[in-house]
């Protein structure tokens, strides 16, 4: 799973998240002492739904979590997307991915091509990898386009 570090600077960046079922989040902002904000919830048509109203969306808790939450703000969630879900940002300019091993531990590398470089991103998990590469995607799509003047 993505760490909840890398969601966040994806979020900042601009990355938006349009629920769907079998997407994973965590509630960021809560009111209440008692509410564990690290505790991963997965949209579902059974327990987590989401509901479109005027003024946003709402995730519903359909009364089957353990603590006493009707719904929250999707504003107040933060997604961790997935593995084929970041890979989905990236499209054509995803290369591979490939898991190695470094000192023994797991080092996933995803190449990808990212305003015409092709580029490397490592982390210990390939959704850390993925998103290291959305996150460059979107920060290098920002700089592009401050720099052009037309």
């Amino acid at each position: 799973m993505i760490s909840i570090e890398l969601a966040r600077a994806l979020r900042t960046a601009g990355l938006r998240w349009h629920p769907r079922s079998g997407d994973r989040f965590v509630v960021e902002t809560v009111d209440g002492p008692e509410q564990d904000a690290g505790e991963v919830f997965t949209v579902s048509e059974m327990t987590v739904e989401v509901h479109d109203h005027p003024g946003g969306q709402l995730i519903g808790f359909n009364g089957t979590t353990e603590w006493a939450l009707d719904s929250v703000d999707v504003s107040d969630a933060l997604w961790l997307p997935r593995e084929d879900q970041l890979r989905g940002v990236l499209r054509d300019g995803f290369r591979s991915l490939q898991r190695e091993h470094l000192e023994g531990e797991p080092l996933h590398v995803v190449t990808a091509v990212i305003r015409g470089q092709e580029r490397s991103y490592e982390a210990s998990t390939a959704e850390d990898a993925y998103g290291e590469a959305v996150l460059d995607l979107i920060v290098q799509s920002l700089v592009s386009d401050a720099d052009d003047p037309g």
